[in-house]
């Protein structure tokens, strides 16, 4: 699924959308499993299709979403996939609106929730899991020393690398290759 570069969000009723929950799992699951249906997606998080029909309808109205009439076997089918490959924001671009700003820091705060939620579900998951993926699954952090500039630096090497992978063509080998969330975060902090 060729999609256009990862945008970049500058309306606030943009990133209302994304501050949600379940519409955040919609995206999620599109991104991973390509175009999908109404019904795939209420199967996908376990939702009844009329919540997943409304929340297609509100990203779809702020423009995260379009219909993919190409893979419909009939009129009636209806496929949705992502308009961009990703989105970002940087909550500075808000600051000039506090209302604008609040929302930001919400749709922040939604996805960093989302990236804890998922690694503690890898967590909690049992022991035929873990024992599968073996020492594949990691987490490493680290107390660098940087300028805005190197945090800058190390933030576009972090993101080409994933993207490197995000990218790669998938090898024909026969082995089978699930879902993997890969997260970073760099920011400045206080030990």
């Amino acid at each position: 699924m060729e999609q256009p570069t990862v945008r970049q969000v500058t309306d606030s009723r943009v990133l209302a959308a994304l501050a949600h929950p379940l519409r955040r799992r919609l995206m999620d699951v599109l991104k991973v499993y390509g175009p999908c249906t109404v019904g795939m997606l209420a199967e996908r998080t376990d939702q009844s299709p009329a919540n997943v029909s409304h929340h297609l309808k509100v990203l779809a109205g702020a423009d995260l979403l379009v219909e993919a009439p190409e893979l419909a076997r009939d009129r009636r089918e209806r496929w949705w996939k992502p308009r961009s490959r990703g989105v970002r924001w940087s909550n500075t671009d808000f600051d000039d609106d506090p209302s604008a700003r609040v929302v930001a820091d919400a749709a922040s705060s939604l996805n960093l929730e989302r990236h804890a939620e998922l690694v503690r579900a890898w967590h909690a998951a049992g022991e035929e899991a873990h024992a599968a993926w073996g020492d594949g699954p990691f987490s490493t952090d680290h107390w660098l020393h940087l300028t805005p500039d190197e945090l800058a630096q190390l933030s576009g090497e972090v993101v080409a690398l994933l993207m490197r992978w995000a990218d790669r063509a998938v090898p024909d080998d026969g082995q089978t290759r699930e879902p993997v969330f890969v997260f970073a975060h760099g920011v400045p902090g206080r030990p």
